[in-house]
């Protein structure tokens, strides 16, 4: 089979298209014809010698996430069979023409939906599904900042946030990237480039604050965030684009009795991953059907054009998820 191959550690130039074993099939694994895949910032850092692959994974090919039709079973698979459309998370390997899952890891994709619509939900949607259900806990009446509002996970945040009743607060430092959340409904747009989003937040709140934050920043927000998230607020670091290093005052962290969560996807364990799998698809993919959640897609392009899809994200220019058409 083919696949985009990371040559050497690099610049966008150092993917290509190479042939490579095609992965069989065992037990209860589904292997799937791969449609199209979407860019994730971790394989921005895979390219660049940052971000390795988790021992098993194929080091030299990333892609976190699939959709496609199911080409061949194991022996033990009993949810699937050839020829069902399928996607879903990977930990590595999804830029290549064929991939291996657990079947309990692939959702079907919603009759709605096309493959490159299919391929732009799972990694953004359960991100962020897990963020904000799993781990914040959020619940109808709560307010929450979503930093990077208009980002994969930031859209997937905002639909979902607002079918569950929660008043979502957004930032982005790209006045153009506003249309796009009015679009989402967001209750409450940020425009960083011209509003210091702590004062914002004070404004709109009555200085109440925020219930929660959704972090995709990093360093650059912190003290922001400590002033803005009201007493007993919670907060979850998911990206860090934004630096990694912070000075903290601890002592608003004790007397606002905060709660400061990071979180990683991709390395944790596979009964994890497939529990997740299995809630989201129960409590969210019905909704793709109805038209109340949709995948935002800025961009779709062709797989043998991937450096160009980098250097696209690369350059914080995409709004939504890019993605890659497989032959």
């Amino acid at each position: 089979m083919q696949a985009i191959v990371i040559t050497a550690p690099g610049a966008p130039e150092v993917l290509q298209l190479r042939e490579v074993k095609s992965p069989e099939p065992v037990g209860n694994q589904i292997q799937v014809r791969v449609r199209a895949t979407a860019l994730n910032r971790a394989d921005l850092l895979q390219r660049r010698g940052l971000y390795p692959a988790p021992p098993g994974v194929a080091a030299d090919i990333p892609g976190l996430e699939f959709a496609g039709e199911v080409a061949a079973i194991g022996s033990a698979v009993t949810m699937w069979k050839p020829g069902d459309r399928v996607m879903g998370l990977l930990a590595g390997g999804g830029y290549a023409e064929q991939i291996i899952t657990h079947e309990r890891l692939a959702m079907p994709i919603p009759e709605t939906l096309y493959f490159e619509q299919a391929a732009a939900i799972p990694e953004v949607f359960l991100t962020a599904y897990d963020a904000l259900f799993s781990q914040l806990e959020l619940k109808a009446g709560e307010r929450l900042l979503i930093h990077a509002a208009a980002s994969g996970v930031g859209t997937a945040a905002i639909q979902m946030a607002k079918l569950a009743g929660i008043t979502t607060f957004g930032t982005t430092r790209t006045t153009s990237k506003l249309a796009l959340l009015d679009e989402l409904a967001l209750d409450h747009p940020i425009d960083t480039s011209t509003t210091n989003f702590t004062d914002a937040i004070h404004s709109l709140t009555n200085k109440q604050g925020v219930d929660a934050i959704l972090d995709l920043v990093g360093a650059s927000v912190w003290q922001g965030n400590m002033k803005a998230l009201a007493r007993k607020g919670r907060m979850i670091i998911v990206g860090m684009v934004g630096g990694v290093k912070v000075e903290a005052d601890l002592s608003t962290i004790l007397r606002k009795r905060l709660t400061v969560t990071g979180t990683v996807l991709r390395a944790r364990p596979i009964e994890e991953k497939i529990s997740l799998t299995q809630q989201f698809q129960k409590h969210m993919l019905p909704h793709f059907d109805t038209g109340k959640l949709r995948p935002i897609i800025d961009t779709t392009i062709d797989w043998q054009k991937v450096p160009q899809a980098h250097q696209l994200m690369e350059e914080n220019k995409n709004s939504g998820k890019i993605v890659l058409r497989v032959n």
